[in-house]
């Protein structure tokens, strides 16, 4: 167990600069949908009304909430790994919670306005960005926030790096200094 704590706690933060790029698409994404869920009813309370969620004002205003913030720490790349975590289960069970009757034709919430509107091929098609968040996440998770981010930072505040590769932490400066 303390593997895994410290595994999402001291995630790589290495990973080349340009991992930034990914960390601001899924972040603005999800910051976005958060914001929507209050300013359109019916993206937020009217939707977790519709799919059946128990206390559903309470729920939207809750994932709402988790997206704004979750999407601010992808943005800023603190406690990515965390966040990258907990937006793969969010959209897992957002899958399975609108497309499952998707493909039977069955969802309480709106067809697709064009062909195909039931079946395998409209989950696929509706399915499209939640799948590119999961594996933006995906890789977020494993990989981490990379050099631009505010995980970098942090792990890096008591040790320098160098292109040498040697430790420039405080104590060993002491002993070279000495």
């Amino acid at each position: 167990m303390k593997k895994a704590i410290n595994w999402f706690l001291k995630p790589p933060v290495t990973g080349q600069s340009t991992i930034l790029i990914l960390r601001l698409m899924a972040g603005n994404v999800f910051l976005w949908e958060g914001i929507l869920k209050f300013v359109y009813v019916n993206q937020g309370v009217g939707r977790f009304t519709k799919l059946g969620f128990p206390f559903p004002e309470i729920t939207a205003h809750f994932i709402a909430v988790g997206e704004i913030i979750g999407g601010l720490l992808l943005i800023f790349g603190l406690f990515t790994r965390i966040t990258a975590f907990y937006f793969i289960v969010q959209m897992i069970v957002a899958i399975l919670s609108t497309k499952i009757d998707l493909y039977f034709g069955t969802s309480p919430l709106p067809l697709p306005p064009a062909p195909p509107k039931i079946g395998i091929w409209a989950v696929l098609h509706e399915i499209r960005s939640d799948y590119a968040q999961i594996l933006t996440c995906l890789f977020l998770l494993i990989e981490g926030a990379g050099r631009r981010s505010l995980d970098f930072i942090v792990s890096t505040s008591k040790k320098v790096y160098s292109i040498t590769g040697r430790d420039y932490s405080p104590q060993s400066t002491k002993e070279v200094f000495e």
